[in-house]
């Protein structure tokens, strides 16, 4: 559940729509019979205190015990669920939006994202508002935890493919955009436990962003003149919740966020071969890097959920998606920057390379991204299939929308959820031709 702070409820994310949210997750967990306890967490957003104390009160006024973490990211809460025995848990995140922006990212007990049957449910039991909430002597409690960033890392840290004392001896030199987040929190202690040295920057967690949060390339303009003047090995830039990691090269250059994950899977996949899944707005050099391991790639509709599904029905050992979202079954099924930090510093000294020579070694393509505005009343299904029917004799995949694989590269179609748009991707081994493969197909839908 995802909205603007302030405004009229029923369109902006109000105390009147928290309250609700949480009244109908809480009923559902009560529902399905669980003792009921609830894993909670919020990022360093100016809101995140308000939001966190009314659905915290609404919770244990229905009964259900909240274990708060308070500060902290949405893979740990992930983690937090399972270790704590609890039946679900929220995260309090608008993850890469700025800053007037806050959500509920609901779990299972799993510590996983609900299902969108699950969340159907949920709406349901919101919009009917039959709540029952508990007597006084049933209200529920509320427990402090600040415990669970130590326990995440050192489960990352125990992984059997993360050899610490080789990333103590390498003394690498970093620099953290924290964007104003809980990445101040998480991040540093990571690197005390790898002695790293490293160098912060917008590091204050005040939730007024420094920048658009969202860590891509036009975003991180102070990251790269940082990593530079400091003469560090390589940049670290997360969003608000940590659950994305983008890299900058020791000379400035943006390692780019579709390559997080294809570089710490070529890693990952060197000790324990496996199947692969991204989602189908993904490079391609994940596909390329996995037949080199003599291993699968399967693609998964956009959706953090949909690809943690396709993984666990592949059985995969590492999935993730194009916006430096990596995920790892052997940890928990989560996009974890954490986790994606120590990979990729043990892939480094592995291979005696920077973070610019790792780059050269995969191969290169770009992703432009463009949209087709259409008019409210435009039957979308008909475009889609007047481009399919002219590239039949291509590779056509239609889990998400329209995807063609071409030779050289790929055009994926997909219709907004939220606004009378196409969404038109595209990927080739130039930026040239990227733009040339999506503009024939905005070309085509226009005729």
């Amino acid at each position: 559940m995802r909205g603007t702070i302030g405004g009229v409820p029923g369109d902006n994310l109000t105390p009147i729509d928290i309250v609700e949210m949480a009244s109908a997750y809480g009923t559902w967990l009560s529902n399905k019979g669980n003792a009921p306890k609830v894993v909670v967490g919020r990022d360093g957003r100016i809101s995140g205190q308000l939001v966190s104390d009314l659905v915290v009160n609404t919770l244990i006024s229905l009964g259900i015990d909240v274990v708060d973490l308070g500060l902290s990211t949405t893979p740990t809460v992930e983690m937090a669920v399972p270790k704590l025995n609890a039946g679900g848990g929220i995260i309090f995140t608008a993850s890469h939006n700025p800053k007037q922006w806050n959500a509920l990212k609901l779990l299972n007990e799993k510590g996983e994202f609900i299902s969108a049957e699950d969340g159907q449910t949920i709406l349901t039991i919101a919009e009917e508002r039959k709540f029952d909430y508990a007597q006084i002597d049933k209200l529920g409690k509320i427990t402090q935890d600040d415990s669970m960033i130590d326990y995440h890392i050192d489960e990352v840290l125990r992984l059997p493919y993360v050899d610490v004392e080789k990333i103590r001896a390498a003394n690498f030199s970093v620099v953290v955009d924290c964007i104003n987040s809980t990445g101040t929190i998480s991040i540093p202690p990571l690197l005390d436990k790898l002695n790293c040295k490293y160098h912060l920057i917008n590091e204050e967690v005040t939730g007024d962003f420094a920048h658009n949060p969202e860590p891509v390339p036009k975003n991180l303009t102070q990251l790269s003149e940082a990593v530079k003047n400091q003469q560090a090995d390589m940049g670290i830039a997360v969003d608000p919740d940590v659950d994305r990691l983008v890299f900058v090269c020791e000379d400035g250059s943006i390692f780019g966020e579709e390559y997080s994950l294809v570089a710490i899977a070529d890693y990952v996949l060197k000790h324990k071969p496996g199947n692969t899944v991204s989602n189908l707005s993904s490079t391609r050099a994940l596909a390329d890097v996995a037949a080199k391991h003599g291993v699968e790639y399967h693609a998964a509709p956009v959706g953090e959920v949909n690809v943690v599904n396709k993984m666990k029905a592949v059985k995969a050992t590492i999935g993730g998606e194009g916006n430096g979202g990596i995920i790892l079954p052997d940890l928990h099924y989560g996009r974890d920057a954490i986790a994606g930090i120590a990979l990729m510093l043990n892939h480094l000294v592995d291979t005696g390379k920077s973070l610019s020579e790792l780059k050269k070694q995969y191969p290169q393509y770009s992703i432009i991204k463009s949209k087709i505005e259409l008019d409210k009343d435009t039957n979308v299904a008909a475009l889609i299939d007047k481009v399919k029917n002219k590239y039949l004799n291509e590779r056509i995949n239609e889990n998400d929308g329209l995807k063609i694989d071409y030779d050289d590269g790929w055009v994926h179609l997909r219709e907004s959820n939220t606004e009378p748009i196409i969404r038109v991707i595209a990927e080739s081994t130039t930026v040239e031709k990227a733009e040339t493969l999506a503009q024939t197909i905005i070309d085509l839908i226009h005729e």
